[in-house]
């Protein structure tokens, strides 16, 4: 008779785990994690959350068999599922685990393994649930983009920009996304001004979103091409108005 079990193989631990300490944690156990398609992965490093749990179980004549599923929240609002089997039906009886990206390919993988067929499985009609998280308010582009924050705050030349405590907090950005900003106009200023606003968005590892405002203008004394940035729109907006007013 198939019975609830969690095998000391699995060794869930007391403290919490990151997404990436959770999954390297897997695929340092797997046999087979070297067959995972590399786009797989490279979806898994942009995970917000996971969550781990047993899916089925196994047991006859010494034998186990347990399935576990491991699914991550990524940083666009998918979810991402892996599979883990976790048997000692090979010789010498040691505990070995193998992980797949799918349950067509887990259900395969089991049917392999030298267990009696008439015995039923465990199986836990368990849905996962993941640490909730908000929806990203952006597309965002996981391509660089700490450097990116660090470039922003770089070309700022406005004494009051952002410092040094927002620039370590962006260090940790795992996603970006630059948006004009529109709205309320600007005031002329002296003819020929040019005022841009921009939205720079950053999605941090745990979820969080940051957004720097980019002033791009010419309301120098020179014409000369200049770059400020805030930590929010409304002072944006207000620099703008202040710099147009000046050469007025």
């Amino acid at each position: 008779m198939s019975v609830p079990y969690e095998t000391a193989a699995y060794e869930p631990h007391d403290s919490p785990e990151s997404p990436e300490e959770h999954l390297a944690r897997l695929l340092g156990r797997a046999l087979n994690s070297f067959e995972l398609p590399d786009e797989t992965i490279r979806r898994l490093d942009c995970a917000l959350a996971h969550d781990g749990s047993l899916h089925s179980a196994h047991h006859s004549a010494g034998l186990h068999r347990e399935t576990y599923r491991h699914t991550w929240l990524l940083a666009d609002g998918s979810a991402l599922t892996l599979w883990e089997l976790v048997h000692n039906t090979a010789p010498g009886s040691e505990p070995h685990h193998e992980v797949y990206v799918d349950e067509e390919e887990l259900r395969a993988a089991t049917t392999r393994l030298p267990l009696p067929a008439d015995t039923p499985d465990f199986e836990l009609p368990v849905t996962v649930q993941l640490p909730p998280a908000p929806a990203p308010r952006h597309a965002y582009a996981a391509e660089n983009s700490a450097d990116h924050a660090r470039r922003l705050l770089r070309r700022a030349e406005n004494a009051d920009r952002p410092g040094t405590d927002t620039a370590t907090l962006l260090a940790t950005a795992s996603g970006h996304q630059i948006t004009q900003a529109f709205g309320r106009p600007c005031r002329a200023g002296r003819a020929g001004l040019g005022f841009s606003l921009y939205e720079h968005a950053f999605l941090l590892r745990d979820g969080e979103e940051v957004s720097l405002w980019e002033v791009e203008h010419t309301a120098t004394p020179d014409g000369r091409h200049m770059c400020e940035v805030y930590a929010s729109e409304d002072a944006a907006r207000e620099a703008m108005e202040r710099r147009a007013a000046q050469l007025s």
